[in-house]
């Protein structure tokens, strides 16, 4: 398995919880718990990611930039769980934020799958590609 294929399969889940969530109402049990897997996975998720895919690619001139973009998306992503946190969840303004949240995920997963990966293929060697997949896994425990 190569880096991007481990890495979407966690943006399948991700993608999976957020349309979950937006089904749910209140503060429910079942809202609770989604929320709280959405929390975890995208923050090992982002842990991993930027140590296994973004380190790598901050190596060579051609992905830096890109690199340097995902991972600020990672602390947009960061501050708006934050924000979610700090709002009742069974207020408005938690559905609202939650959207918000949606969007920015959806956004990032889909200009990593649209653009980061091509570029990152050309810049990585088929090693690199496989070893950065078994070393997040490794670390996602999957």
């Amino acid at each position: 398995m190569k880096i991007f294929e481990a890495l979407r399969k966690d943006h399948d889940k991700q993608r999976a919880l957020l349309k979950i969530l937006l089904e749910t109402q209140g503060e429910s049990p079942t809202r609770q718990e989604y929320y709280q897997q959405l929390k975890d996975a995208l923050a090992t998720h982002a842990i991993a990611e930027e140590r296994y895919f973004y380190a790598p690619l901050m190596q060579a001139d051609e992905t830096i930039a890109l690199s340097r973009h995902g991972v600020a998306e990672h602390h947009q992503i960061d501050k708006l769980i934050a924000k979610l946190d700090d709002t009742e969840m069974s207020s408005p303004a938690w559905l609202a934020a939650f959207k918000q949240l949606t969007e920015k995920v959806e956004h990032h997963l889909a200009e990593e799958e649209r653009e980061f990966f091509q570029m990152a293929g050309k810049a990585l060697s088929e090693k690199e590609k496989h070893d950065l997949a078994e070393d997040y896994l490794a670390e996602m425990g999957s």
